[in-house]
């Protein structure tokens, strides 16, 4: 199979880099948008799932958020929830705007975080041929009492900060996505620092930091609650040891689907970008794709 094209759409004021998987055989084709997570860019194992995608008939739009990775905007690291909605509605319109793909057939595929921004635009977009979430923060408020109150504390207060800085003009005050236990950071778990950043390649535009006004906004984006209201099939790929997005929580929502179809693992929430756990994952999801959007 050939390497990504890389490509660049406009979102808001600057643009945000892709990489664009063209599968073999005949168009139109369904097209899969695809972003990761809380902090994340595109080169932590997303290209592992799109190039299975591809293989299998299926392209692959695969994006950075603005001000994060090869993405532009002039503030670096800005994790702005309405600004990320918004990168992924001119991800899809450019999806749809390919002339050999299916307009039609466009499939959202989301990890983490935006295992949770497929499911809040799912409820919005009504074409959409199917949504994969997996692993998804679906509710602010389990995932922050899941963090232990010390690290709470540290992010609340850095987060005013921040927020109080921006409204004065000055510099974003930073903290680490993910750090060491009882650390100032989003993912504190014993499992986060080393799961996330096994996920980084030699070379990549990667910072594990995000302006920590993020900290406070977070308690207030539940998109599990729209769940309800999507009407494609949805695939939730839930893992049962998830430090960070309870699997209850996420389980909860799933049931409330319309036409959903969930898979539970006995993994934590990093464990499933690698090795075999990915192999599982990935199967299932090219089942779940080959039975809602066949070629």
């Amino acid at each position: 199979m050939s390497n990504p094209t890389h490509v660049h759409f406009v979102s808001g004021e600057t643009e945000c880099a892709a990489w664009l998987y063209r599968p073999p055989g005949q168009s139109p084709c369904p097209v899969i948008v695809m972003a990761h997570g809380l902090g994340a860019v595109k080169d932590m194992r997303l290209d592992a799932f799109a190039e299975r995608f591809c293989a299998a008939g299926y392209a692959c739009v695969v994006f950075d958020y603005r001000c994060f990775g090869d993405s532009g905007g002039i503030s670096r690291q800005i994790l702005d929830i309405s600004m990320q909605l918004d990168d992924w509605r001119a991800a899809i319109g450019f999806a749809r705007s390919l002339e050999w793909t299916d307009s039609g057939r466009v499939i959202l595929w989301g990890s983490s975080f935006s295992g949770g921004h497929v499911l809040t635009l799912g409820a919005e977009d009504s074409n959409l041929a199917a949504v994969i979430s997996q692993c998804p923060f679906t509710d602010g408020l389990a995932s922050v009492l899941a963090v232990n109150p010390i690290t709470s504390l540290q992010v609340t207060l850095l987060s005013l900060v921040d927020i109080i800085g921006s409204w004065l003009g000055a510099k974003p005050v930073m903290l680490n996505t993910a750090g060491k236990p009882f650390s100032a950071a989003l993912m504190t778990a014993p499992d986060a620092m080393p799961g996330y950043l096994a996920l980084v390649p030699e070379g990549s535009s990667f910072r594990n930091q995000v302006a920590a006004r993020i900290g406070l906004n977070i308690l207030r984006y539940y998109p599990g609650r729209r769940v309800a209201a999507i009407r494609s099939p949805v695939l939730f790929c839930i893992c049962k040891k998830d430090s960070v997005a309870p699997a209850k929580t996420t389980r909860r929502y799933a049931h409330k689907a319309v036409r959903g179809e969930i898979m539970e693992l006995n993994l934590g929430h990093f464990d499933i970008y690698r090795g075999v756990p990915f192999e599982q994952v990935v199967s299932r999801q090219l089942a779940f794709l080959k039975q809602q959007v066949p070629l």
